[in-house]
């Protein structure tokens, strides 16, 4: 496995050098400085080999993290511990840059003795290795109330336990857990209108701050499950008359509860169910249950984690539809009408937008004019018109013509005319369909919890071709 493991500064100065197994010398910190960081060629690939040295390395702000094995090692599992052995660092010291590990190299020797042990990995959870490996610079900013003469029985429990993410003593005046759907649309839109490509790749993000070991238990719009519980409510109703009735009575109140709840949200599920694919999982997840009837079911981690991410390719709504017309005339200027719809609901508004328009390189000057929302403006080191809007709201139309002057080149080059991009987010709108329906909390103290769900969908990579 891993055989040392290296932290430099951008100029490549080792500020961190241990070594785990004799398999290799602390000079080989020199041989990466110069074949890698000090190397003139541009590195593209993260996995550099020399002779029979393998450097596994990533770029994290001002620092170079490098992981060295002699061995034909499992290089996902390498950037797995290199990624959360950065997550670490930013957990106990706020950001992991130079000079934090300068003024914190003794806790991270420490740390580094904990998660890995003879090059294999450990225990590498926050929660865990925060009850026992500590400093006095570390003060926590959550109010969770923590007994800090934790007995060594508790420790050895939350290490070699089933839910090492998480203590049993954590407790909150207020019992709250707040969920966060977030989306990123991605778009490529041929010049006659084609969608080439239309998918959502989302993530949903939770905190939580719920006292003791709470079962949760969450619920989407997934189309399975949906399904799934159509037929098993068909099958009841075929059972007895009365049955039925009520049992109709019961699904059209719910229905119509989720629907109020929806167009509330002018944009959030709108009632329909969603076939969600790609599921990745935090391991607080059962996936046992996951799989047997794709029911959500954790004891989530104390803060803020990432429960899942998925993908969905189907039925994307896609928040706004972009008209653009550009027109060359001849090799002097070019001309264009872009006009930008909003598809989602007049109740909503998009933030923080931006419009990048691009223009020849060969453009001298630029006349802009905008009707509706906004303001434009060119820019030549960019060879961009970028139009930024700082709200844009639903059910409505802004556009934008302009007028660019040419001059002649030497060497004339065609112009290949790139895509127009977006840049948005929409609050409250999900572009999936996406809904939580339910969010529940079970817990042996039998408290009271808040929930809150918040929706949020973003511009990923949102092309228009002209």
């Amino acid at each position: 496995m891993i055989s040392a493991v290296f932290i430099y500064s951008q100029k490549g100065e080792v500020l961190i050098s241990r070594l785990y197994r004799h398999d290799v010398k602390r000079s080989v910190a020199d041989v990466f400085r110069v074949h890698v960081i000090a190397s003139p060629a541009e590195i593209r690939s993260p996995v550099t080999t020399l002779g029979s040295t393998s450097f596994f390395h990533i770029r994290y702000d001002n620092l170079w993290v490098c992981a060295v094995t002699k061995n034909n090692s499992n290089a996902a599992l390498v950037f797995e511990f290199l990624y959360r052995l950065l997550g670490l660092g930013v957990s106990y010291f706020g950001r992991f840059d130079e000079e934090a590990v300068k003024n914190n190299f003794v806790l991270i020797y420490e740390l580094l003795d904990e998660v890995l042990d003879f090059g294999y990995p450990q225990n590498i959870e926050v929660d865990t290795l925060k009850l026992y490996v500590t400093t006095e610079s570390i003060r926590s900013k959550s109010n969770v109330v923590v007994d800090l003469q934790k007995p060594p029985q508790s420790i050895t429990m939350q290490a070699t336990g089933a839910t090492t993410w998480r203590r049993n003593d954590i407790f909150y005046k207020k019992n709250e857990a707040f969920v966060d759907v977030i989306e990123s649309v991605n778009l490529i839109l041929s010049a006659k209108g084609t969608v080439l490509r239309a998918d959502v790749q989302g993530q949903i993000v939770m905190r939580s701050f719920l006292s003791g070991m709470p079962e949760c238990k969450f619920g989407l719009n997934d189309k399975l499950v949906l399904d799934r519980e159509s037929s098993s409510n068909k099958s009841s109703a075929a059972a007895a008359a009365a049955a039925r009735i009520d049992a109709d009575d019961m699904a059209a109140g719910s229905v119509r509860r989720l629907g109020a709840r929806a167009g509330g949200m002018g944009g959030v599920g709108d009632g329909e169910s969603v076939e969600i694919a790609d599921c990745q999982f935090h391991q607080c997840v059962r996936l046992g249950r996951f799989d047997t009837d794709r029911t959500i079911s954790f004891i989530p981690p104390d803060g803020e984690f990432e429960l899942m991410r998925y993908r969905t390719t189907d039925n994307v709504n896609l928040p706004f539809k972009v008209l653009p017309v550009v027109r060359e005339l001849g090799k002097t200027r070019v001309e264009y009408e872009v006009l930008v719809k909003s598809n989602f609901s007049g109740k909503l508004s998009a933030s923080n937008m931006a419009v990048r328009i691009p223009t020849p390189p060969n453009a001298t000057k630029c006349r802009i004019k905008v009707a509706g929302t906004g303001k434009a403006k060119y820019i030549p080191e960019e060879n961009a018109i970028v139009w930024k809007i700082s709200r844009f709201q639903g059910l409505q139309e802004a556009s934008l013509t302009a007028v660019v002057d040419l001059t002649h080149m030497s060497k004339p080059v065609p112009w290949v005319r790139p895509p127009i991009n977006l840049d948005f987010q929409v609050l409250m709108f999900t572009a999936s369909g996406l809904l939580v329906r339910f969010l529940k909390v079970f817990e042996k103290a039998n408290y009271q919890s808040v929930k809150w769900v918040r929706y949020m969908t973003k511009a990923g990579s949102y092309e228009i071709r002209i």
